[in-house]
């Protein structure tokens, strides 16, 4: 894999980046016009689509930050994105083209104010796995094997310029409009700054591992503090394969069903007793050991759940609630999924959206345990999302929607559901936590 000898840091470089990506999916356009006129239009559009993907992942890479974070969450979104930007942005997760050995001494230097050979007894220049905030080199000190991620440069400081290019094109593509809009942009924002301070990761590493290591088969580094800093982040180097693999090979049921129950009981643990959660449930953040147990990694997305919102977001999952029209109701006005000013219409069309999204959603918590494999629940949420989501469109209704604790919740449940999908886990006692 090609390496970085440098990245765009400035508005400036990074606008004109994104700028000629414009042009280029502007040619592909042209492209498919005539393409469709002889030739059947699904499969110019599929071509479109893998044109279109693969030249905006290719500059999304190289710019890497916000804009290649935000990639890889559209990459968890299957049901709205078509399969040729899944893919390509699935790479984003932990597969993105390294700084050069050069640069990479240099962010080193400029950080810690050491070179990595002052500090380790070796240091691999080459990265072992890059990312979109940063990437991962092997390193050892006093016999013990380490891994240390070093932050790209410029990452913190071009997360506004970023989304302020990119909030445009998001508004379009989700049917956001205007109103409402700034305080869903301002907690993406303020949870993708968050990410490029190690030392705040560092810490809520910490408190994840102190509170989850009793978690049966559930690995985690150790963390060190000393050998970090605001860009860098030293941890044991955790021999496994990324999540994704192990889905792609595994033959071995049991084992599916083993790793699921922990995936599901860590997650339960962190929304229901921790009240605060990873975030960011994609599968290059867990590794599989060769013993069959869970590594997770990366805890720079922590989301606190308020009081004032769990509990009442949490009382949607209850069948009762769901079949209670006026208690339904007034559940849709706390967590502003409705609001005071809706017209009839509005409220019509929003209340039996979330209805029938709820229904199929919270399925498995009014379950003992759940089959995870069953293409058919998956199939049914996709349909549901997909009919609601042309709906807003050609209603021109507007589709922001609910508290701005909505965007990283929602995010935790489709990416873990997704990744015991992938796992196809089965026979997942739900409420198993309620154990450990």
């Amino acid at each position: 894999m090609k390496t970085l000898k440098n990245i765009p840091i400035s508005k400036i470089q990074r606008a004109s980046k994104l700028v000629q990506t414009g042009a280029k999916v502007g040619v592909n356009y042209l492209k498919y016009y005539g393409d469709k006129m002889v030739n059947p239009e699904t499969d110019a559009k599929g071509r479109l689509d893998e044109s279109n993907a693969t030249d905006i992942y290719d500059s999304l890479k190289d710019l890497k930050g916000s804009a290649l974070k935000l990639a890889q969450m559209l990459s968890m979104e299957k049901n709205i994105l078509p399969q040729a930007y899944v893919e390509k942005f699935s790479l984003s997760q932990f597969s993105v083209p390294p700084l050069s050995a050069p640069l990479v001494i240099k962010t080193f230097k400029k950080s810690f104010g050491k070179f990595p050979n002052e500090i380790f007894d070796t240091f691999h220049s080459e990265a072992k796995n890059a990312a979109s905030i940063g990437q991962v080199h092997r390193a050892s000190l006093n016999g013990k094997q380490l891994a240390v991620k070093i932050q790209y440069p410029g990452v913190a400081d071009s997360i506004l310029s970023d989304l302020a290019m990119v909030k445009p094109i998001a508004m379009k593509m989700f049917n956001i409009k205007g109103e409402h809009s700034d305080v869903y942009f301002k907690e993406v924002e303020s949870k993708l700054l968050e990410e490029t301070n190690y030392i705040l990761e560092i810490e809520q590493s910490q408190e994840v591992v102190a509170s989850c290591s009793h978690i049966p088969n559930l690995l985690f580094p150790t963390y060190y503090a000393d050998l970090s800093s605001e860009q860098i982040i030293t941890m044991d180097w955790m021999e496994g394969i990324h999540l994704s693999e192990f889905s792609k090979i595994n033959t071995n049921q049991e084992l599916a069903n083993t790793l699921g129950q922990v995936l599901w009981d860590f997650y339960l643990y962190q929304i229901h007793v921790l009240k605060k959660v990873h975030a960011d449930p994609h599968p290059g953040n867990f590794l599989v050991s060769e013993q069959g147990q869970l590594i997770a990694l990366d805890f720079g997305c922590m989301k606190i759940i308020p009081e004032d919102f769990y509990e009442p977001y949490f009382e949607l999952f209850d069948i009762n609630v769901l079949d209670d029209s006026k208690l339904f109701h007034h559940k849709l006005l706390e967590l502003e999924i409705l609001r005071e000013d809706d017209t009839k219409e509005e409220i019509a069309f929003f209340t039996h959206m979330f209805h029938d999204v709820l229904s199929f959603f919270t399925q498995p918590f009014r379950e003992e345990t759940f089959d995870f494999s069953d293409p058919d629940f998956f199939e049914k949420i996709a349909a549901i999302g997909e009919r609601y989501f042309k709906s807003t469109r050609t209603s021109n209704m507007n589709a922001n929607r609910g508290s701005r604790h909505f965007i990283y919740m929602n995010r935790t449940f489709f990416g873990l559901f997704n990744l015991m999908f992938d796992l196809q886990a089965k026979n997942i006692k739900i409420e198993n936590y309620k154990l450990l």
